[in-house]
């Protein structure tokens, strides 16, 4: 019998996180023109505006959870990407560097403190409670933008079939386009 290990916890929410953005931006990659920007009812009043809030709140942790100092420069310009085919290529190499932190942690590292640096404090926290409020954020936003796209030219993707053994059968094309197997996801 297996024990329980909360690094392979870790790094299959990492790429559960990269594989729903890939296949929620390539949803959105075939919005007609006018819809990604469209004011909408949400948190944020777009899916360009929700789509680029994931991405710098992911500079944000990703830094800190890195041992970077980046801080709110991550948000300085709020939206900094205007079509989603330069936000998609911005948030998938986020995604990687999040999956690549995830697939060297421990159970040790995930235990141990990072830090985060605030505007006027340095904020410290255990990484693995900063990993989990960073896939609860990103799963949070991803949703509305799902909803959102219910009122656009573009059906929502399904986003939450990726985790396990059996869902293989759905998700050939997108981890072949992240360059992953399943031997790769499921190990």
């Amino acid at each position: 019998m297996s024990t329980f290990d909360p690094s392979r916890t870790a790094r299959k929410l990492a790429y559960n996180n990269a594989l729903a953005n890939h296949r929620l931006h390539e949803a959105c990659g075939r919005l007609l023109p006018g819809e990604f920007e469209g004011v909408r009812v949400s948190f944020f009043p777009s899916i360009k505006a929700t789509l680029n809030h994931i991405l710098t709140v992911d500079w944000f942790y990703v830094d800190a959870l890195e041992g970077g100092t980046l801080g709110p420069a991550a948000w300085n310009i709020e939206e900094p990407f205007d079509n989603i085919a330069t936000l998609a290529a911005e948030q998938s190499k986020v995604d990687r560097r999040l999956v690549a932190l995830c697939e060297a942690v421990t159970p040790e590292k995930l235990a141990s403190t990072i830090e985060i640096h605030r505007s006027e404090r340095l904020q410290r926290e255990r990484m693995e409670d900063v990993l989990n409020h960073l896939f609860q954020h990103q799963t949070h936003h991803r949703g509305q933008v799902h909803a959102m796209l219910a009122g656009t030219s573009v059906p929502p993707p399904q986003l939450d079939e990726f985790i396990v053994a059996d869902d293989g059968r759905f998700r050939s094309g997108d981890i072949a386009a992240l360059g992953w197997s399943e031997e790769y996801l499921m190990r």
